[in-house]
């Protein structure tokens, strides 16, 4: 019996038990489906976090009141914070190679009226816009002068402006920010992105540090940020900086590139990433044994077919061809509607907006590949059950 008489038969089988074949198959389209829409979820959000990370500028260099280690151990709540007295250490100590900005940071609700959102505040300085390549649609960036008096102004993001002020002139209008008022001044130009990242400062409201620690209620710095001139001065403004907070801070403190910042989220992303498609991938292993069991059951109920193509001449491998094509088909048909469905969801979810998804050529790869492999190693055991039967032995089956 030659392949293709062993796939017609194996077709004929399935069609034959048409809605045991599906319910089988489900187990395989879950699996597929769930791989390839986690994956590409953790795939679009490392790209919306790796895109907002670039559209802050570039030779930007992060200073966080938290050290290495604490860094390598996920520990994200620093033992002391930044003050401006170590703001003004840096800067005088990077002297004119670079651009400082302390960066004051919250989150907390937003209101116009009786709209209300919640949003993200970020406090820096005048120099923010040149740190950050902050652009503006419209409107002024905040004065040195209005910095040191924490004057009541502030930068909307776009996404800010379209929700609060249903995208009317909101230049010199007011906008209550953790129930204080503040003056719009400019509104950002649309940067996209994500519910992860928010689109950067797209959500956000941008204002003085000195207004925004008003905000808070704490004159902490949670941040500084440098950005060089030119970018062989990076390593030398991160020995300088060092060289400013190793008596404030000791080496409660660490600074990273941007490109460092880049390539940590995505390593933390890519692990998220990897944990998420192993749960998925416990879907398709529940599809496998569901595969293997209707095998069986298949193999029980066909006993004196087996019997009656052994003893007219078919083979050990032709018997074991059969049930391993049978086998083969449910899976790689189950990982095709699921991969369909898995697309299909991603694109639903990326159109939603409620979280960047990318379809990635590799995952819907990877997620056949296992299809058929749960397809092989589960029809295995069962077809060499089939093609082991006496044929005497069959024929006598009732």
């Amino acid at each position: 019996m030659n392949f293709a008489e062993s796939f017609r038969i194996a077709l004929k089988a399935l069609s034959a038990n048409r809605a045991r074949a599906l319910l089988t198959m489900l187990g395989v389209i879950i699996g597929v489906m769930s791989v390839i829409l986690l994956v590409s979820i953790g795939t679009g959000v490392s790209d919306d976090i790796t895109g907002q990370l670039e559209g802050l500028g570039t030779n930007v260099i992060y200073v966080m009141p938290m050290s290495e280690d604490d860094l390598g151990m996920g520990m994200m709540m620093p033992s002391r914070q930044f003050t401006i007295d170590d703001v003004n250490a840096v800067e005088t100590r990077l002297g004119g190679i670079a651009t400082v900005t302390p960066m004051v940071e919250t989150m907390t609700r937003f209101s116009v009226g009786n709209n209300e959102m919640m949003g993200g505040v970020t406090g820096m300085s005048a120099a923010a816009i040149d740190v950050f390549d902050v652009s503006l649609d419209r409107g002024r960036m905040y004065s040195s002068s209005e910095v040191l008096s924490g004057a009541r102004v502030a930068i909307i993001g776009a996404e800010v402006d379209r929700l609060m002020f249903a995208n009317h002139d909101s230049i010199g209008q007011e906008i209550v920010v953790d129930d204080q008022r503040f003056t719009v001044i400019g509104v950002t130009e649309l940067q996209g992105g994500g519910a992860i990242t928010g689109g950067g400062l797209d959500n956000a409201v941008m204002m003085p540090f000195t207004s925004a620690q008003r905000v808070t209620g704490s004159q902490d710095v949670n941040m500084i940020a440098v950005k060089t001139y030119d970018v062989e001065d990076m390593d030398h403004a991160q020995s300088l900086i060092r060289q400013a907070l190793l008596p404030r801070m000791g080496t409660d403190f660490s600074s990273m590139t941007q490109d460092e910042v880049t390539d940590m989220m995505g390593a933390m992303v890519a692990v998220l990433t990897f944990m998420l498609g192993g749960i998925a991938s416990i879907s398709l292993l529940v599809g496998g044994i569901g595969i293997m069991n209707i095998m069986l059951v298949s193999v029980s109920e066909r006993t004196r077919e087996i019997g009656i193509r052994k003893a007219i001449g078919a083979k050990t491998y032709d018997i074991m061809s059969q049930f391993v094509i049978e086998s083969v088909l449910l899976s790689v048909l189950g990982g095709l509607i699921g991969i369909a469905l898995g697309a299909l969801g991603s694109w639903g979810i990326a159109a939603s907006g409620a979280l960047p998804s990318v379809v990635s050529i590799w995952s819907v790869a990877l997620a056949f590949f296992f299809s058929i492999s749960v397809g092989v190693f589960f029809g295995v055991y069962p077809a060499w059950r089939a093609s082991k039967l006496d044929p005497i032995d069959a024929l006598r089956f009732e």
